[in-house]
């Protein structure tokens, strides 16, 4: 175990393991929590009490998490004098599942995202970002039960890479006349300047991670979401990296749309995954209009941030959008939405979006029966109506709750 610089390390619990590319959870794993900022700490506090309810009532006692707080943002600031310590990186590696509370990141200026940091230096890559309808949240569109597919966003390249430079800049003047002189390419000398790369090592991990999910979970298909027909060596170049790897790697069980029509007259065979792919503007208009045809999703960086908030959207919103960030060797789960500043202290927001990441962190530990008890409790609490302001202003004759009421609601009904 490594010795930490700052922080000290916990004195219950035992840390998670990694054999064979497996985890190995002990019955009372040290799990790693930040707060986060704004409305983090108030969601992640009832959070924490839904899963801790969930795992007891789930194995009677035989099993509870260890909570180990650290460090970002804020209160990492305050209490460390950074906003995000080595530490905070050393222990997410040493525990290997995490679970994290939204982090502000300032709009134009101010430090780089902390979010991106955290995903970018343990290697994050794949953002996993499933989206379903629970029973009775509100939704904008007539069949939003026909709504279950899981988004797989590349986390670690594209234009997130933070490779960019201010307009008006020595970085961003010298660039611009690189590229006039050398490619006579005409920018604007009063441009900002930003480079978008896409890798083929990270675009095959991300599909590799997608199709061992589909394979995994039984789904049916795999689309590979991209605007390859404007950027065609970054984008176009992920759709054919993904085509590539799903030949290479798993010829023997994917097939492709075209071969599903010529050599299987459009009837999916028993054991296929069919690999197909659709432009990022026209896919807005398909997972509203065919929902039912969207399973798992693969794409870069900045599409996945789109679609992901798109489709949540008719499924209840951004307050029960759950997110994981998985690496070979770690995971860190988060709710998809941000830190809320203008409600800090009113108890006020949803908290769903970090139970149910926190119900992806129980599964991803293989504590299912934990998770199955959580799950039946938010779509039971919901379906009584009983919920916070932010779907209580779309349901007609809800209770609306505070964020703790909300939370003790859950776990009445688990």
């Amino acid at each position: 175990m490594t010795t930490f610089k700052k922080y000290v390390p916990p004195k219950e619990g035992e840390p998670i393991t990694l054999q064979e590319n497996l985890l190995k959870v002990p019955d009372n794993p040290i799990i790693p929590y930040i707060e986060g900022d704004g409305i983090g700490p108030e969601i992640m506090t009832v959070a924490r009490k839904v899963l801790d309810k969930g795992v007891e009532r789930a194995y009677g006692g035989a099993k509870r998490i260890c909570w180990y707080e650290i460090y970002a943002g804020t209160k990492a600031k305050e209490t460390y004098g950074e906003l995000l310590p080595e530490d905070t990186f050393e222990a997410i590696r040493q525990y290997k599942v995490a679970l994290k509370g939204p982090l502000s990141t300032p709009i134009g200026g101010g430090h780089r995202s902390l979010n991106i940091t955290l995903r970018q230096v343990l290697d994050l890559y794949a953002c996993v970002r499933p989206v379903r309808y629970i029973k009775g949240a509100p939704s904008p569109v007539k069949n939003p039960e026909k709504v279950d597919m899981v988004i797989f966003r590349e986390n670690t390249e594209d234009v997130y890479a933070g490779i960019e430079w201010p307009q008006g800049s020595k970085e961003a003047r010298s660039l611009i006349d690189f590229l006039s002189k050398d490619f006579k390419v005409q920018i604007p000398m009063d441009s900002g300047i930003g480079i978008k790369p896409i890798s083929i090592t990270r675009t095959k991990r991300l599909m590799r991670k997608a199709v061992e999910y589909a394979l995994a979970q039984k789904r049916k298909s795999i689309t590979i979401v991209h605007k390859g027909n404007i950027m065609k060596y970054t984008e176009g170049a992920f759709r054919t990296w993904c085509y590539e790897l799903a030949s290479e790697e798993y010829g023997h069980c994917t097939i492709t749309e075209t071969q599903l029509t010529e050599e299987y007259g459009g009837k999916q065979p028993e054991g296929k995954i069919v690999i197909k792919d659709k432009l990022a503007d026209d896919m807005f208009r398909f997972v509203l209009m065919r929902p039912e045809e969207c399973d798992v999703l693969a794409m870069p960086n900045l599409n996945g941030d789109y679609l992901s908030d798109a489709c949540n959207a008719q499924v209840g919103g951004i307050g029960l959008a759950p997110s994981a960030n998985i690496a070979d060797t770690c995971a860190l789960f988060e709710s998809a939405h941000g830190s809320a500043p203008k409600y800090t202290g009113k108890n006020k927001v949803n908290p769903c979006a970090l139970i149910l990441s926190g119900i992806m962190m129980l599964e991803h530990m293989n504590w299912k029966e934990a998770a199955a008890k959580i799950l039946p409790a938010i779509e039971k609490t919901i379906l009584q109506k009983k919920v916070t302001y932010d779907l209580a202003r779309l349901l007609d004759g809800a209770t609306e709750l505070s964020t703790t009421a909300f939370g003790e609601a859950v776990i009445g009904n688990m």
